[in-house]
């Protein structure tokens, strides 16, 4: 069975500056900010949300179906794609657009800056889950367009496929009542500490009372692991340690991908996130979101030495 990855596909313009954002923003000059900081380091990587999750699976032998729209420039993605053996069927071309691009600055504490061009992305409402749903177990609904998100999580619904609601970045976007509407729709929601926070306001409602509309709600916190809330439960599930702190960019995406790979396994959903825990911890080592290629076997040895069980 393969797994629906709904989302973006973006090329990640990726530099790190080398001090702390901190020391430079002035807390009492917010209104009036201008501020340039020099990156001398910086590369170009594949991203987007659909295209990193789909890349984890694909680690971990999955079989991950992405669903994207993209733009004329996309020809390098989709070699790479094919290159991978990642099933491309259902990403789509968009005349006279560009691909979503990220700009992602980084500071030595790992905090990041980040600009969003969506481009083609804007267009993924046009896309149908249901033209991809036939032999699909699973699926997730990432950070896209609004339409696009508001639709794909809908049309899981109508097809009766459990997925994953993931607004990250797309959390601007969404009303409380669209949040709510798709909360409400999906199996599992997943945010990291901070949307969980702005989720909380927007709504008005507690991360208990969120949890108790989905099967489960996962809260991931950086390196203090993450959280689940299941039936009334709440679940800490511990940091796997990284053997290096190199980028975080990608990492929440590597923690869905082991997720999403374990709930299509038929796996709890405590297991499912310590897995994800694991492909985080592997992927901080490495720059860029596609760039980690540990094999099966050397992740199935980090998670049975982390937890005592096999994958």
């Amino acid at each position: 069975m393969s797994i629906l990855v709904c989302g973006s596909m973006a090329y990640d313009t990726i530099m790190v500056f080398q001090d702390q954002f901190k020391k430079h923003i002035l807390p009492d000059q917010i209104h009036i900010l201008n501020l340039s900081f020099l990156v001398p380091e910086m590369r170009r990587e594949f991203g987007g949300c659909a295209g990193n999750i789909a890349y984890n699976i694909h680690l971990l032998g999955g079989d991950a179906r992405i669903m994207a729209t993209v733009g004329e420039d996309i020809g390098p993605y989709l070699a790479r794609l094919t290159k991978l053996g990642i099933d491309q069927r259902f990403v789509r071309t968009v005349a006279d657009t560009y691909t979503a691009q990220a700009f992602v600055t980084t500071d030595l504490d790992h905090n990041q800056i980040t600009a969003f061009h969506p481009g083609a992305m804007m267009r993924s409402h046009e896309n149908r889950v249901q033209d991809a749903a036939a032999g699909v177990s699973h699926g997730l609904v990432g950070p896209d367009g609004l339409e696009g998100m508001l639709t794909h999580c809908r049309n899981f619904a109508e097809a009766g496929v459990p997925f994953i609601f993931d607004p990250g970045q797309g959390l601007p976007l969404l009303s409380a009542e669209n949040l709510i509407t798709c909360i409400d729709q999906a199996t599992y929601c997943t945010v990291n500490d901070y949307e969980a926070r702005l989720i909380c306001d927007k709504t008005g409602l507690t991360l208990e009372a969120l949890a108790e509309r989905v099967e489960g709600l996962v809260v991931t916190l950086g390196a203090q692991g993450s959280r689940i809330y299941e039936h009334g439960k709440l679940t800490e599930i511990d940091c796997v340690p990284a053997t290096q702190l190199v980028d975080p960019t990608g990492c929440g995406d590597a923690y869905r991908g082991g997720l999403l790979y374990g709930l299509a396994q038929g796996w709890t959903l405590v297991k499912s996130a310590q897995l994800g825990s694991v492909m985080g911890a592997i992927k901080i080592a490495y720059r860029g979101c596609q760039n980690h290629v540990p094999t099966r076997d050397e992740i199935a040895t980090r998670f049975a030495a982390t937890y005592g069980e096999a994958l």
